[in-house]
């Protein structure tokens, strides 16, 4: 594959970078961000709705990866479009050629199970995935890019009285703001190793990621024995797949069912 010392180098970066963010977005692990202030300087306090504490998280770190960025030789392309793919493109400033998909995904940790978390898509295994010359919804055709990786916040949810999220404060009362969420783990990986082979929200065409926490951090999804050809190789085929069954052609939607992979468990 190309540029594969160049996407490896990226890779290392972006995995040491990650190790770097918890202090500066938290103290002593909680949330430095407590809440939308106004003219007034009243300040309102943040849903614990997972969309909007995404959106901030995004936008809290986008100063540290215009850092890492110019630190490390790459120019930052945002998406062109609120549902386009990647959410962040890097470019070498050095060869233009040289481009990585870095998408962005927040996600906590299961209340009952804290070794495991909800979850979070991949992009879409849609037009631009299938054709990897297409522009449908992406930044730059999918074969163009030398790298494709997830950069990813993991965090608790504060368990917080409903009255904290219409109360509002001032600024002399800022230090009695809850921080509604605390404990961050950052991580960055290819996103082949951290799929899994199922769909990631209801119907739409999005790969799922897999779960389990240390199985994140250390990239060992499902496609992992398998390598990153079997991923795209069956989120390319995927749901058009069929098997006769009682006479009936049924789709064949996992990949222990749709693929014999030596090794694979």
């Amino acid at each position: 594959m190309k540029n594969e010392r160049e996407k490896a180098l990226f890779l290392a970066q972006l995995k040491e970078f990650a190790n770097t963010l918890t202090d500066k977005i938290a103290v002593d692990n909680e949330w430095t961000i407590k809440g939308f202030i106004d003219a007034s300087k009243h300040i309102y306090t943040i849903s614990s709705d997972t969309k909007i504490i995404s959106k901030i998280l995004e936008l809290h770190l986008f100063p540290q990866f215009l850092k890492f960025a110019e630190q490390n030789g790459y120019d930052i392309e945002l998406a062109t479009h609120q549902n386009y793919y990647p959410d962040l493109t890097f470019i070498s400033k050095a060869n233009s050629s040289i481009k990585f998909a870095v998408d962005l995904k927040t996600t906590y940790r299961e209340e009952k199970h804290p070794d495991f978390c909800n979850g979070f898509t991949l992009g879409s295994h849609g037009k631009y995935f299938i054709d990897r010359t297409s522009t449908k919804n992406i930044q730059y055709p999918y074969g163009d890019y030398s790298g494709h990786f997830c950069f990813g916040i993991i965090y608790s949810r504060a368990v917080l009285d409903k009255k904290n999220e219409t109360h509002t404060y001032s600024i002399d009362g800022l230090n009695e703001i809850p921080s509604v969420i605390h404990d961050f783990l950052f991580f960055a990986e290819e996103k082949w190793k951290i799929a899994s082979d199922k769909v990631g929200s209801g119907d739409t065409a999005n790969i799922g990621s897999i779960e389990k926490i240390e199985d994140i951090l250390n990239g060992n999804g499902v496609f992992v024995k398998a390598g990153e050809e079997y991923f795209d190789a069956y989120w390319i085929d995927w749901g058009k797949v069929y098997i006769s069954v009682g006479g009936k052609q049924k789709k064949f939607l996992l990949l222990k069912n749709t693929y014999s992979i030596k090794g694979y468990h």
